[in-house]
């Protein structure tokens, strides 16, 4: 596996509260490959995702990715420099259209890959993008990764919202990426690994801002996405 974006013993802290206790990640690079953060609403699992992205800062710890240190990065220099974040709320620009949003992600080229991954788009690439049910607004946004080109892309809950038909559709599409490619997660989406099983899948599952279970999906030890 190619190297890919890790946390290393990463503490963060909202004010008093401490979020993560020295959580450590590795996710790798590659395709068929996914990392996922799995826990429920309060384990930390969205806040380790927004410190890769650099959009919380560590107050201990590190962020490596393709083995530099890249702790000190702003998000936006991380941006420039190839990570995609789509966060689980307000991830697309509301006040511009469908068509537009396409043309920022795809930095003035074609989005033709956006429209065949998801055609239901191709309808309402004149409505603005904040009149669009929440699983269309996902759709949009996880067009970003698609069209950018990114060579990390973190995705906090990318199915939310979608019908379960269009849901197999974006793991597909996510597991096809050749990136680095980490997902924030409640429970382990069955159909991730591929209908053969043939994705790795590797799952870092968080409780109140620790690793409490690390390894591939379907070995012991809670990785089912159980809530604990």
């Amino acid at each position: 596996m190619r190297r890919g974006i890790e946390l290393r013993s990463a503490h963060v802290r909202y004010g008093p509260l401490e979020a993560l206790h020295g959580v450590s990640v590795a996710a790798p690079a590659g395709a068929d490959v996914v990392t996922v953060l799995l826990g429920p609403n309060g384990s930390g699992r969205t806040t380790a995702l927004r410190a890769l992205a650099g959009t919380v800062p560590l107050a201990a710890g590190h962020v490596v990715w393709d083995g530099v240190d890249v702790t000190r990065r702003t998000a936006q220099a991380r941006a420039a420099a190839g990570l995609c974040l789509v966060p689980d709320r307000q991830a697309v620009f509301a006040s511009l259209t469908v068509a537009e949003n396409l043309r920022l992600a795809a930095r003035g080229g074609a989005t033709t890959v956006a429209l065949d991954a998801y055609p239901e788009l191709g309808p309402l690439l004149g409505r603005r993008a904040g009149t669009l049910s929440g699983g269309e607004q996902r759709m949009l946004a996880l067009c970003r990764p698609l069209l950018s080109g990114a060579r990390v892309v973190l995705v906090d809950e990318p199915a939310q919202g979608m019908s379960p038909r269009v849901a197999t559709r974006t793991y597909e599409l996510l597991r096809g990426l050749d990136a680095c490619v980490v997902l924030a997660e409640q429970r382990l989406p069955p159909g991730l690994p591929g209908p053969t099983g043939t994705a790795t899948v590797l799952v870092y599952e968080l409780g109140r801002g620790a690793v409490v279970f690390r390894g591939e999906a379907g070995e012991t030890g809670g990785a089912d996405g159980r809530e604990r």
